[in-house]
């Protein structure tokens, strides 16, 4: 009978929290010390974590030399899948403020997203999403958000600026014309479709299966950057 065997505990810094790694059989399970109980990620469904890193990815995969951010590494599921539709001349960066997110990456965990880590056009951050979009403007063709349970779904106070009309405004700021933002969300909201077009983007929800062709559907919004969207966003900052 399988069962969860705690293998590591991973500090959040500046949370006080922590995440846990279990193995359950022969899949990995992340979950919030002290929470509900409830699988933040798990090896076995990864569905929407892919289509996270395809979807936007195949839109810019022509550009020459294609620069993409990916915020929050998790389980490096959506890492992999950018770099599987991605050219050659690409540069995926990748940021993940947990140390030991990385690290149960670099180990036996990793081996279920095929290291992706280790590919050379990885560039791996650990850092805050946030730092790496304000110092970035104009830096990438895509960006891709999986830094929690999504907009309605929080786990941690301190991503809901990434959401809100800042966090929006910031990320058409990183994005170069006709960019792409992608945000996983575990369910759907519309008032964060209507938080995007305010953000100069033209935004499509895509439900995904988490795993296979059937259960628990997430939601994907693939945002592309309108024409103007930028000059839209930094005058929303003001």
């Amino acid at each position: 009978m399988k069962r969860f065997v705690l293998l590591d505990t991973a500090p959040i810094p500046e949370n006080g929290g922590a995440l846990c790694l279990y193995e359950y059989g022969e899949d990995f399970v992340i979950k919030i010390q002290g929470g509900s109980g409830n699988q933040l990620m798990n090896t076995r469904m990864h569905g929407s974590e892919d289509a996270l890193g395809q979807i936007p990815c195949r839109k810019v995969a022509s550009r020459p030399q294609a620069r993409v951010l990916v915020g929050g590494l998790g389980m490096g599921f959506t890492l992999a899948a950018a770099l599987k539709a991605l050219g050659a001349d690409a540069e995926v960066q990748v940021a993940e403020l947990v140390p030991g997110v990385i690290e149960w990456n670099r180990g036996p965990l990793g081996e279920k997203a095929g290291h992706p880590l280790n590919d050379p056009r990885t560039t791996l951050l650990n850092e805050d999403v946030a730092a790496v979009l304000a110092r970035e403007p104009g830096g990438y063709d895509a960006i891709m958000l999986d830094v929690d349970n999504g907009p309605e779904g929080l786990t941690q106070q301190a991503n809901d600026w990434l959401y809100a009309p800042d966090g929006l405004n910031a990320c058409a700021q990183a994005l170069r014309p006709n960019g792409v933002l992608a945000v996983w969300s575990a369910s759907a909201d519309r008032a964060f479709s209507g938080r995007l077009a305010k953000a100069g983007f033209r935004a499509e929800e895509v439900r995904v299966f988490a795993h296979g062709n059937k259960g628990t559907r997430h939601t994907i919004w693939i945002a592309e950057l309108t024409p103007g969207g930028r000059s839209r966003a930094a005058g929303n900052g003001r």
